[in-house]
């Protein structure tokens, strides 16, 4: 057998930490932006929303036997949070549970705007291709904002735990029954009801504001973290009407892929995966490509 494919266990070692360097070096750099002109920030209305669900229904039936398959992971996340809130006694952690779960909802879709912005381009979608796309470069700035929606939806279940604590708790239920009449039969119960979803809804609008066109961006451009999140901010304060109706069509969605067992979301996260690239492609537009707003 020759050197070549023998070769010298430590210096094989040595170059393949070389390589795992090369790999954390990429992602370390990729979080801070390359790119520091900020793109244009155009004005979207009803008719883009409506183009950027069609073109993601586009997308999710030219994609599908690929999207499903990774999307049947998410309805098992949901519904595994919820077996976890009744077995350990935390029913009543069960709706933040359930309505906090879109909050990071865009790491969900990583994939899919790869796959929409290949397709776009008339490049190859498979996974193999995805995943050959999520160099350091991207993916360190996507962990980067990932945990940062990680952190979010953490510290809203530690919120909503506070808010039960202050008006109902600490009291413990039998089952899920028990804990609706104890909350739609009392006033501490609408208490509950009235502050957690008016708190909910502020770091709904949060999330929507910071992950509007964020992730896209990193996705498709040298951008880096700070860039991606002035810019989605920049896009929701220029169009504060469509960003309200683009969070209320998400939420909607969401909540009926919830049903039954979350199984719906294996349809309805692919399309509004799509969907948020081609809203970014309509809202943003770099200083070397023309705006994009074909029908």
């Amino acid at each position: 057998m020759s050197r070549e494919t023998i070769g010298n266990p430590l210096s094989w070692s040595v170059q393949k930490l070389a390589g795992a360097g090369r790999g954390v070096g990429a992602a370390v750099d990729g979080v801070v932006s390359h790119e520091m002109t900020m793109p244009g920030v155009n004005r979207i209305g009803l008719a883009d929303i409506r183009a950027a669900l069609r073109k993601g229904g586009e997308d999710f039936a030219a994609l599908r036997s690929d999207v499903i398959t990774a999307m049947v992971l998410y309805p098992v996340i949901g519904f595994a949070l919820a077996v976890w809130a009744f077995n350990v006694g935390q029913v009543h952690l069960l709706f933040p549970l359930v309505a906090g779960f879109p909050l990071v909802g865009p790491v969900a879709a990583v994939g899919l705007y790869v796959m929409s912005r290949r397709r776009e381009q008339g490049l190859e979608t498979d996974w193999g291709a995805v995943f050959s796309t999520l160099t350091g470069r991207v993916l360190g700035p996507v962990l980067l904002l990932a945990c940062l929606l990680a952190a979010i939806f953490v510290l809203w279940l530690v919120v909503a735990h506070a808010i039960w604590a202050a008006t109902m708790g600490p009291q413990t239920y039998d089952g899920i029954m028990a804990f609706l009449n104890a909350t739609l039969t009392t006033g501490a119960g609408w208490a509950m009801i009235l502050v957690g979803v008016g708190v909910g809804f502020v770091f709904a609008a949060v999330v929507l504001c910071i992950s509007l066109v964020s992730f896209p961006m990193l996705i498709d451009r040298p951008v880096g973290v700070p860039v991606a999140l002035a810019t989605s901010l920049a896009v929701a304060r220029r169009n504060p009407g469509a960003t309200m109706v683009w969070g209320l069509v998400v939420a909607v969605l969401l909540v009926l892929g919830m049903i039954p067992f979350f199984s719906g979301l294996i349809v309805v996260l692919p399309i509004l995966g799509h969907a948020t690239w081609h809203l970014y492609r309509r809202a943003v537009t770099w200083p070397d490509q023309a705006p994009r707003f074909e029908s």
